[in-house]
């Protein structure tokens, strides 16, 4: 049996064995990229070529964690933190 069919079978059988685990990985992984897919207005990436589309989404993501980081600790503790 190929080994993708084995590792298929692997996760379908831990999904039925616990159902629960898949929605708390949707509510936590989702988040996150419903969030940038909003923030990029059209959905899509304006450069072209795979290491600009890298570089965008490296600022996208850099704006999220800052944005996300100040939403936990505020912009005080995020000061704090940088400064060690």
């Amino acid at each position: 049996m190929p080994v993708d069919v084995v590792r298929q079978r692997a996760v379908q059988d831990r999904v039925h064995a616990a159902p629960d685990i898949l929605h708390r990985r949707r509510e936590s992984v989702e988040h996150p990229f419903g969030s940038v897919k909003q923030w990029m207005n059209p959905g899509a990436f304006l450069m072209r070529w795979l290491d600009n589309v890298r570089a965008a989404f490296s600022l996208t993501r850099l704006a999220y964690n800052i944005s996300r980081a100040i939403t936990l600790v505020g912009v005080p503790g995020l000061i704090a933190a940088v400064r060690g």
